[in-house]
């Protein structure tokens, strides 16, 4: 499966999502490693296995073994981080933002690759997962490390495209599973 067979695996509603694909997958203001790395680790946040075996198929060539790894971490360490942050935001209690997470985040200090990278790919999945918080703070690292604003939207667009094919994917399969046992009723 590659991006072309995901598009036609949309339905006609869903054509926007198609056409914004097709620019985001050529967006240039992102080097091919920012731009490959955002697409696998927001396919692999937005939880739809049709979506990321697609993303992965198509950007992961794109890649070195490492970059692929740490675009992964990033997916997985965001997975934990969005949680457990944007509990402290939303607590009434004020003492969780004082403790320490006590939760290992080796990877995001040694990511393997270029650290504006994968703050690129953790300022994503964060999008993805509705974390002010990391999104906050990797914006304001992305944004010391030079990146700008220009750069970042693109990652993010990257991010609300790629979760809404996931998410009309799932819905289209909810929508097959209810007509097949509506006409086995």
């Amino acid at each position: 499966m590659t991006i072309e067979t995901l598009k036609d695996a949309l339905p006609d509603y869903a054509r926007d999502l198609k056409l914004n694909l097709s620019s985001l997958a050529q967006e240039a203001v992102l080097t091919e490693q920012q731009r490959a790395g955002t697409f696998i680790a927001c396919a692999l946040a937005a939880r739809n296995e049709k979506t990321t075996r697609a993303v992965t198929a198509s950007f992961a060539p794109a890649l070195s073994p490492e970059a692929l790894s740490a675009a992964k971490a990033a997916a997985a360490i965001m997975g934990m981080n969005n949680i457990y942050y944007r509990f402290t935001h939303l607590a009434s209690a004020p003492d969780y933002k004082t403790l320490p997470a006590r939760l290992r985040m080796n990877v995001i200090g040694k990511p393997g690759v270029d650290r504006a990278d994968f703050e690129l790919w953790c300022l994503a999945v964060s999008a993805i997962n509705g974390c002010g918080t990391c999104i906050d703070s990797h914006e304001k690292v992305l944004r010391d490390a030079g990146l700008t604003a220009e750069q970042i939207q693109a990652a993010v667009r990257i991010a609300a495209v790629v979760h809404a094919i996931a998410a009309t994917l799932d819905g289209e399969a909810h929508s097959a599973d209810v007509a097949a046992v509506t006409l086995a009723a």
